[in-house]
C-alpha cells in the first residue's frame, strides 16, 4: 500500500469525519488505525502496535514543543492568578475603541510576533483572548486572525524558523543558495499577502459570511466559552482567588519570553561560535529555543511575583496544574496529528512518494508547473496537516525539473509550492499551526476550522489564477497583480452583497 493511491485515504477519513461529526479525537484516531491496518495488510494486532510506535517515534521528537505548550500554559496561569489579566482587560477596555480596534490590534500583534507560528499563535492569543472577550468577540473570529498572521506571517519574513525549513528542503548535492532562493520568492508567495489583505479587509468592514457569518451572528445573541474551556478559562478563577497586580506584570513576563525566545533561538543556531545573526536564525532548532525561552519566562515571573507578594507561593503552584489543564486538548490533538502523520510518512506509507511520482509524471508542460504544484501543495498540506513536509517533498521536485536553466520560472514555481503549503495548513484541521491557533483563541476546534475555510478558498481561488497567469507569462510580478485585481473582485463583490454585523465600535 506504500506510495500508492491507497496512502492518501487515512488523512481524507481523518478530515472528512472531522468535518461531518465534529469529534475531532475520535476522527484522528480512526484515521490513524485505518493507516496501520493499510500498512499491515489488515493485521489488526500488528496495525496497534504500529500505531503506538508511530506515536512513540512522532511524541518523542517533538518532546520539546508539548514541553513548550505546558510551560506557556503555567505562564498563562500565573499571570491570571497575579490579577494582571484583569488589570490588562480594564485598561483595554478605556483604552481600545471597539471591537474593530481590538482585532486590528490583534492583527498587529501577529504580524510582529514574526519569528515561529507556534510561538506567534500561543502569544497572540494570550494577549488578546482577555481583550476580545471583554468586548464579547466570537473566539471563532480571534481564531482567524491569529491563523492568519502566523505560517503566512512567517513564510515571507527573512528572519524565521521557516526560511530555515525551506532552506534546509533543498537537495544536498544541489548548488543553489536555499536561503537566497527563499528571499526571492518572498514577492511571489500570493497566498500569504493576499491573506493578509484579506483579513484586514474582513476586520475593517465586518463582512463576515458563511460559517463565520453564522457563528458570530450567534455569538452576538448570547456570547459562550467554549465547553472544553470553561474549567480553565480565566474566568473561573473567582476576583477574590486572584492577587493585585498590575499591567506590568503581565507585560514584563511576556517581553521577557519574546526577548528570551530570540535568544535562544540565537544561542541554539550558533551566535556564539562565530555565526551571523542570519545564520544563526537559519540554523536554530527552534522547538529547543522556545523550551529555553518559556522556560526563563516562568522562572523571570516567579522572582517578579513572589518576592512582591502580587501572588502567594500556594497560588503560584496552583498554576502548574491550571496550566497544564489549559493545554490538555491541544496537546491530546497535536498527538494525534503527528501520528498520523507519520503514518503517512516515507517509513510507512509514503504519501509524499505517491504524490511526487505523480507530480513528476506530469511536469513535461512547464507552462502549467505553477498553477499544478499551488494545487499539489495545498493538497498535499492539508491531507497531512504540515508545511514543511510539504516544502520537503516538492521543492527537491522543483528543482529537479527545472534546474538552473530558467531561473525566473524556479523561483515562481518553489513561491508557489510555498504558497499552496501555507493555504493547505491553513485550512487543515489535522495541521498543528490550526491546533495551536484553536487553542491560543480557546475555541472549539472543528469550529475555528469550518469557520476558516470558506476564507481560505477565495484567497486560494486568486492565487491559483495568479499562478496560471504566472506559468503563461514565467513574470512572478504579473501573477501577483492578476492575484490582487481578482481579490479586489471578490472584496468587492463581499462588499455589495454581503450585509455588514455590526459590531458596536461607537458603543464602547
Amino acid at each position: 500500500m506504500a506510495a500508492t493511491a491507497w496512502s492518501i485515504l487515512p488523512p481524507i477519513i481523518t478530515i472528512v469525519l472531522a468535518l461531518w461529526t465534529k469529534e475531532v479525537y475520535m476522527s484522528l484516531i480512526i484515521g490513524i488505525f485505518s493507516g496501520a491496518l493499510l500498512f499491515t495488510g489488515g493485521n489488526v494486532l500488528t496495525a496497534i502496535l504500529t500505531m503506538f510506535e508511530v506515536m512513540a517515534d512522532k511524541v518523542g521528537s517533538n518532546v520539546n514543543i508539548l514541553v513548550f505548550l505546558v510551560i506557556l500554559g503555567i505562564l498563562v496561569a500565573a499571570i491570571t492568578r497575579s490579577g494582571a489579566t484583569r488589570a490588562y482587560g480594564d485598561w483595554a477596555v478605556r483604552t481600545i475603541h471597539g471591537p474593530r480596534s481590538a482585532l486590528l490590534l490583534t492583527a498587529l500583534l501577529g504580524v510582529v510576533i514574526f519569528i515561529d507560528d507556534y510561538f506567534n499563535c500561543l502569544t497572540v492569543g494570550t494577549v488578546m483572548r482577555p481583550v476580545t472577550d471583554k468586548f464579547k468577540i466570537a473566539r471563532t473570529k480571534l481564531a482567524y486572525i491569529i491563523d492568519a498572521t502566523a505560517a503566512p506571517v512567517c513564510i515571507i519574513a527573512p528572519v524565521s524558523s521557516w526560511a530555515a525549513a525551506v532552506g534546509s528542503s533543498l537537495p544536498e548535492d544541489t548548488t543553489i543558495d536555499g536561503f537566497a532562493l527563499f528571499l526571492h520568492t518572498i514577492p511571489f508567495n500570493l497566498y500569504a499577502w493576499l491573506t493578509i489583505l484579506f483579513m484586514v479587509f474582513i476586520i475593517w468592514t465586518g463582512r463576515d459570511f458563511a460559517a463565520m457569518g453564522k457563528s458570530i451572528l450567534a455569538n452576538k445573541k448570547h456570547f459562550e466559552i467554549p465547553k472544553e474551556y470553561q474549567d480553565t478559562d480565566e474566568s473561573q478563577i473567582k476576583h477574590e482567588d486572584q492577587g493585585h497586580g498590575k499591567m506590568i506584570d503581565l507585560l514584563l513576563p511576556l517581553l521577557v519570553l519574546i526577548a528570551a525566545c530570540i535568544f535562544g533561538m540565537l544561542y541554539t543556531g550558533g551566535i556564539y561560535e562565530g555565526k551571523s545573526v542570519a545564520e544563526a536564525f537559519a540554523n536554530c532548532d527552534s522547538s529547543k529555543s522556545l523550551v529555553l525561552g518559556s522556560f526563563i519566562a516562568f522562572v523571570f515571573t516567579g522572582f517578579l511575583y513572589l518576592p512582591r507578594r502580587i501572588v502567594t507561593f500556594n497560588a503560584f503552584c496552583d498554576s502548574f496544574g491550571w496550566g497544564f489543564k489549559a493545554m490538555t486538548p491541544a496537546i491530546f490533538i497535536l498527538c494525534l496529528a503527528w501520528t498520523l502523520s507519520g503514518i503517512c510518512s516515507k517509513e510507512y506509507l509514503d504519501l509524499g512518494g505517491f504524490v511526487g511520482a505523480v507530480v513528476s509524471a506530469h511536469a513535461s508542460i512547464i507552462l502549467f508547473l505553477p498553477p499544478i504544484f499551488f494545487l499539489v501543495a495545498i493538497g498535499l498540506a492539508f491531507a497531512t496537516g504540515t508545511s514543511w513536509g510539504t516544502f520537503g517533498i516538492l521543492i527537491p521536485i522543483a528543482i529537479a525539473v527545472l534546474g538552473t536553466n530558467d531561473p525566473n520560472m524556479l523561483v515562481v514555481c518553489v513561491a508557489a509550492i510555498l504558497s499552496g503549503a501555507v493555504g493547505g495548513d491553513h485550512a487543515s484541521p489535522i495541521s498543528d499551526t490550526t491546533i495551536l491557533a484553536s487553542a491560543g483563541a480557546q475555541c472549539h476546534h472543528i469550529d475555528h476550522v469550518s469557520t476558516q475555510i470558506p476564507y481560505v478558498a477565495v484567497v486560494a481561488s486568486c492565487c491559483f489564477l495568479g499562478y496560471l497567469v504566472d506559468g503563461f507569462t514565467a513574470n512572478g510580478w504579473l501573477g501577483l497583480v492578476t492575484a490582487l485585481i481578482c481579490l479586489s473582485i471578490c472584496m468587492a463583490y463581499i462588499l455589495a452583497r454581503v450585509p455588514a454585523i455590526a459590531n458596536d465600535e461607537d458603543q464602547h
